[in-house]
């Protein structure tokens, strides 16, 4: 006998592209297709999600301090500014380079906003996904934080949020004194949060901002300290100048420094030198500044390297290693 056909179902209503939400991968597709999200909506979302940004503060007021933050500074802060202005009830918006037990944003008891830098970035737009922390922290009831999530594959940046008008202006912090409100004292806070403090506050690198170069941080370590630079130059044309520095002895910033390599961190590169132990950050601001005259003038030449510089080019480039 021929096997019965099972009764036909009822087809669900289909859902438009926009309408679709984001839901478990192995779940069923909200959009009625009978598939898993994964095979269905699911893929083109993944794959948006995942696109890389090869330069995601791109166009943002201080990009190369973004990266910095992101990448080299254990602790910092810096006011933003949202564009049409802070919505009611929220005092003020902060970013942060971490929060305690790596929240991705907090929404503080006053109302206002702290928004982490440095948390694992799920898809590869880490804007997209600081803009979507961001709303939700606006969204959020005062004194909670904010959980991370899979990022929509459509929504704004931190482009389109932040006001690309304004100034970008780090504060470099010695500890990570600022998770707590003054009036809080760190005698009241949780023991969690106490805890989370003790051990960044012992992990953490001394790091000071140079004042007359943009986006360079000193940085002191027990053998030796550092300098790092980020540079918004174009990286090809950036190597050239520094090795056209290097082979004329020229790239240090003076006796007992030496320019050692550098790493590329979102779409910019960041040279490193280092620095003897007794050299503070106030010891390498004149030196830095005199470099940075070098460095513009190395940059304006189009000759073509000589063989000396193509092997000063070679050995930076050898040591160059990326970050993100």
């Amino acid at each position: 006998m021929a096997k019965k056909r099972p009764a036909a179902k009822t087809a669900k209503p289909q859902l438009q592209n926009g309408e679709i939400p984001v839901v478990g991968a192995r779940e069923p597709c909200p959009c009625g297709s009978g598939r898993r999200y994964k095979a269905c909506h699911g893929a083109a979302a993944s794959h948006s999600a995942t696109a890389h940004v090869q330069r995601p503060f791109e166009g943002l007021p201080g990009e190369c301090d973004w990266v910095a933050l992101r990448e080299l500074v254990p602790a910092a802060t810096v006011p933003l500014s949202l564009k049409g202005g802070l919505p009611e009830g929220v005092p003020s918006v902060t970013l942060v380079t971490v929060l305690p037990m790596a929240w991705p944003a907090l929404r503080r008891e006053d109302g206002s906003v702290l928004l982490g830098l440095q948390n694992d970035a799920s898809s590869g737009d880490v804007s997209r996904e600081m803009a979507d922390t961001l709303e939700r922290a606006i969204a959020t009831e005062p004194g909670n934080p904010v959980a991370a999530r899979r990022v929509p594959a459509e929504g704004p940046r931190l482009q389109d949020v932040l006001d690309t008008d304004g100034v970008f202006e780090p504060v470099v912090h010695s500890g990570f004194e600022f998770w707590i409100p003054d009036a809080e004292g760190a005698q009241n806070a949780s023991p969690e949060i106490a805890a989370s403090l003790e051990r960044a506050n012992a992990a953490a690198i001394p790091t000071v901002k140079l004042a007359g170069v943009e986006a360079a941080y000193w940085c002191e370590t027990p053998d030796k300290n550092h300098l790092r630079w980020v540079m918004p130059h174009p990286e090809e044309k950036l190597l050239d100048a520094l090795a056209r520095l290097h082979a004329a002895g020229t790239s240090s910033l003076g006796e007992g420094t030496r320019l050692v390599g550098s790493f590329r961190a979102h779409g910019l590169v960041v040279p490193v030198w280092d620095l003897p132990t007794g050299v503070s950050a106030e010891d390498v601001e004149k030196p830095a500044a005199e470099f940075a005259e070098r460095l513009a003038a190395a940059l304006a030449s189009d000759a073509p390297l000589t063989s000396d510089e193509r092997r000063a080019r070679g050995g930076l480039t050898n040591r160059q290693v990326t970050l993100s």
